[in-house]
């Protein structure tokens, strides 16, 4: 593939057309499932070397990152992390294009982030004919167990994802947001600082 087939192509996947495996397997050298294996396989003793792993998997990556094992990613190179990230066990990422996760994100077991789906008519999917768009998680957020973030989705500041939702379009600043579809239920107000405190 020539050097201009190949911007073809990308400037495809960042309009979110669909493009097949062939078309994108130029990209191959950017995916980091060895280093991805290798950080899932390593002692939670050997901090320095998680840390290394995760620099040299994500494309970008802030301080104070805890992200327990084991998470998969198709590339990992496409996705950007802030501080003070907490990933739990299972965490997917499909990144064909860019993740990107602010600070202070948390995130429960099992959730999946992924920015590509597949068109409805199966003579399309010939190739793993695919789209991608890019999922953005903005600071503070949380979100809950076996959550699953669809392409395009953008997760505004603050937000509260419960468990089990299927995002599906964006989620506005500080509210909580369930189900499947995920929907807001309501926003988060100074009374969420009283919940769970003492006599509560």
């Amino acid at each position: 593939m020539t050097h201009a087939q190949e911007e073809e192509v990308l400037a495809r996947i960042a309009k979110g057309l669909v493009y097949t495996e062939s078309e994108a397997a130029f990209q191959g050298p950017r995916r980091r499932t060895e280093q991805i294996f290798e950080y899932n396989h390593t002692p939670p003793s050997e901090t320095e070397k998680r840390r290394s792993l995760l620099v040299a998997i994500f494309g970008s990556v802030g301080e104070r990152t805890v992200l327990l094992p084991p998470f998969h990613a198709g590339f990992g190179s496409n996705v950007h992390i802030g501080d003070d990230f907490f990933g739990n066990v299972n965490l997917a990422f499909v990144d064909d294009v860019d993740i990107r996760i602010g600070n202070g994100v948390m995130i429960a077991p099992s959730v999946t982030l992924t920015t590509t789906g597949h068109p409805v008519h199966p003579s399309r999917r010939a190739d793993f004919g695919r789209f991608s768009e890019p999922i953005v998680i903005e600071d503070k957020v949380w979100i809950g167990s076996n959550t699953v973030v669809l392409p395009g989705v953008r997760i505004g500041y603050g937000s509260v994802i419960g468990a089990g939702s299927v995002v599906s379009h964006s989620i506005p600043p500080m509210t909580v947001a369930v189900g499947t579809p995920c929907r807001v239920v309501r926003p988060i107000t100074d009374e969420d600082l009283t919940t769970r405190t003492a006599g509560h």
